[in-house]
């Protein structure tokens, strides 16, 4: 997870799509202004791409019965991003892992999966595969087959952060940092030295250490900022210890030598991919990253941290 701690900047921490969210700006006279349309686009990417909405467009396509189905640019862009990022990622990041999600018990926002005591059944079953969504951006629709459910949640909040964070600081004309659920993207002129973000196991006060797990301050730019981990979103069902990473070669929550994953990218959204693909690629998978020179941080499940090429080892090198 990643937290920030800035000076000179006013920030706003609030709840949305079922997870943290986090406004900072570099104008504080801006901060409820631009929390405003954070809001409201956050909202509007709820109702295009929640899959615990029965209202939602991502939810309508569950019935579609492999029928072309007009969907909104907004959807239609997150499902691009979704696309791209199984494409890039060998498909160790997969969209078609819906129902695999609902048979480990995440099948509903996940203040409330922790609550729930209700059995599963593990059963190995490959996720039906990308290459089966058919999206024809000319069109503005896209086919799923039958039985095939999808879920975004592996790109579509970073994906948000980025389309926010880019949205607010042009309309804004000032430094704006867009933190979803940890995964961060910023915008427009930083503060002096970088937003200095702090990387960690698990998430809590962005003014204190945390109490257990490792952690690293870097300074950020422009970009994104992406952790993926088992540390924080995980619960017990049946007597098993699940998580919310799904490999999509078997359907079941990975078991990865990686207790988090940080990867710094472009955009989020490709830093999230990134660091979610590293969780199912598992040992050697920090040659993959090299290769593609994308600078990250990952932490073992006995706590030794390993790093990638230009990945900073201080905050002063990373600003």
């Amino acid at each position: 997870m990643t937290t920030t701690t800035l000076r000179r900047t006013a920030a706003a921490d609030w709840r949305a799509l079922g997870t943290t969210v986090r406004l900072v700006v570099t104008d504080p006279a801006l901060l409820d202004s631009c929390n405003l349309l954070l809001a409201r686009h956050l909202a509007e990417v709820d109702a295009a791409c929640s899959r615990f909405r029965p209202d939602s467009e991502l939810a309508a396509l569950d019935t579609s019965s492999g029928r072309p189905v007009t969907v909104s640019p907004l959807l239609a862009e997150a499902l691009a991003v979704a696309l791209r990022a199984a494409e890039a990622t060998d498909g160790a990041v997969d969209p078609t892992v819906g129902s695999a999600m609902n048979a480990i018990g995440y099948d509903r926002d996940f203040t409330l999966v922790r609550e729930d005591d209700r059995p599963v059944r593990l059963t190995v079953k490959r996720a039906p595969g990308w290459r089966l969504i058919d999206l024809d951006r000319t069109t503005g629709t896209v086919t799923v087959p039958a039985g095939v459910r999808l879920d975004l949640g592996a790109t579509a909040k970073a994906w948000a952060a980025d389309k926010a964070a880019a949205m607010l600081a042009e309309v804004a004309g000032c430094g704006v940092l867009v933190s979803l659920g940890g995964d961060t993207a910023v915008a427009g002129e930083p503060p002096a030295g970088g937003w200095n973000i702090r990387v960690q196991d698990v998430t809590g006060s962005v003014d204190e250490k945390p109490a257990h797990g490792t952690y690293a301050t870097i300074g950020l730019r422009s970009g994104g900022l992406a952790t993926s981990g088992t540390a924080a979103r995980n619960w017990r069902r049946s007597g098993h210890e699940l998580h919310h990473i799904v490999d999509p070669r078997t359907g079941l929550p990975v078991r990865s030598p990686w207790r988090t994953v940080s990867v710094a990218a472009a955009t989020c959204a490709d830093a999230n991919a990134a660091s979610t693909a590293v969780m199912v690629k598992g040992a050697g998978a920090e040659r993959w990253l090299t290769r593609l020179g994308l600078p990250a941080r990952l932490v073992a499940q006995d706590g030794t941290v390993v790093t990638t090429p230009g990945w900073p080892t201080s905050l002063a090198a990373a600003a």
